[in-house]
């Protein structure tokens, strides 16, 4: 079975099932996996759940949660939990929920106040499928993650929930120790090395090509020896722009 992976996708909704069509996903024959991030910052994060919803129904998706569902999850449903939400495009998740204008610097409070509010009423389903992703996924060859694991974490399957969603130096700078290599997003690869593509680490693979941020998308291909291939779309652009890399 091969298995195609994705992160960080951010709202970018096109760019997303471009890269679907790139590969030519076959629900019936592939595993999709998505490591998290799938709304803020771009256009269309509700049509991205809503996506990843639809294609969980049709097929073998394994879908994580990243800090950003998280964030989106504690401000709608915690108290006190909406600046770090706001301050990372949660202003543009809740425009694309409710259908109106994002909100802008100075916004009445009880304008986005209302704007939860509608959102808990009408897509209780949609956060309840965010509510119940999961923060890791094992097989054979691979771990999948949304950020990383902590290795000096005595068993990183106990290590805390913030480890899997936030962590950034203290796992890509250190060994990990595992028998198989981590997949993971959340760090955008320009920040490990001097491009978007997908970051080979060694015991570790960076796959967050930064799309939100005018970039790509990056897709790594897995067969079932565990080899793997990049694909790519890169955001905003015409179709052949797109590409394949092997290694």
């Amino acid at each position: 079975m091969r298995k195609l992976v994705i992160s960080d996708i951010h709202g970018c909704l096109d760019e997303f099932q471009k890269l679907l069509a790139l590969v030519r996903y076959e629900p019936a024959d592939d595993q999709l996996l998505l490591l998290g991030d799938y709304c803020d910052r771009g256009p269309d994060s509700r049509g991205v759940i809503e996506e990843i919803m639809r294609l969980s129904e049709q097929g073998n998706v394994i879908a994580l949660r990243g800090n950003h569902e998280q964030l989106m999850l504690d401000a709608l449903l915690l108290e006190g939990q909406d600046e770090r939400w706001i301050r990372n495009g949660g202003l543009q998740t809740l425009a694309s929920f409710t259908g109106e204008e994002p909100l802008t610097e100075g916004f009445a409070w009880e304008d986005y106040e209302r704007q939860k509010r509608n959102v808990r009423e009408a897509f209780a389903s949609h956060i309840a499928f965010l509510n119940e992703l999961p923060l890791y996924h094992e097989d054979d060859h691979f771990l999948y993650v949304h950020a990383g694991i902590n290795p000096a974490a005595a068993d990183w399957r106990t290590q805390p929930e913030r480890d899997f969603l936030w962590i950034r130096e203290a796992f890509f700078q250190h060994p990990t120790s595992l028998d198989k290599p981590v997949i993971f997003g959340h760090t955008p690869t320009l920040r490990l090395q001097e491009t978007e593509g997908v970051w080979d680490g060694g015991d570790k693979i960076g796959i967050d090509g930064g799309c939100c941020f005018g970039s790509r998308l990056n897709g790594l291909e897995i067969d079932e020896a565990g080899g793997w291939r990049e694909h790519f779309v890169r955001k905003g652009c015409a179709d052949d722009s797109d590409g394949t890399v092997t290694p």
